[in-house]
């Protein structure tokens, strides 16, 4: 995996401007934070931390880790809700995605299919051969 960061761009902070990478590609459909039971936590950083931990359920189920994924789209009900949560969401995304920042966008969006929904996550990993 090489991350991608053209010359004389600032160092970008919680993200990888582009990543290249081979292997085998598995692509993890939008997680909101539900439990199994399908409940929501109240709070958005609950609702990340359920959707991180969901994402990596999913991946494991390919032999992929968090460190293999390459791309994350976020897409949050509320940018204010979110960047009020900003700590709390960066602890809870290190915790269980570690210290990996692979290429992200973020995308407030008026609703999400769940209702109760406030953030859904999808990722691209590839596995290395």
């Amino acid at each position: 995996m090489k991350i991608l960061q053209p010359p004389g761009w600032p160092q970008p902070r919680g993200y990888a401007n582009g990543i290249a990478a081979r292997g085998t590609i598995v692509a993890v459909a939008g997680q909101v934070g539900w439990d199994a039971s399908g409940r929501f936590p109240t709070d958005f950083a609950g609702q990340t931390r359920q959707a991180l931990a969901n994402v990596v359920a999913v991946l494991a189920e390919a032999g992929a880790r968090p460190e293999h994924i390459v791309r994350m789209t976020w897409y949050v009900t509320s940018k204010a809700e979110y960047l009020a949560a900003a700590k709390a969401v960066g602890v809870a995304y290190r915790e269980i995605v570690g210290r990996h920042y692979p290429a992200m966008t973020a995308v407030e969006v008026s609703a999400l299919m769940e209702d109760g929904a406030k953030v859904e996550i999808e990722v691209t990993a590839i596995v290395p051969d």
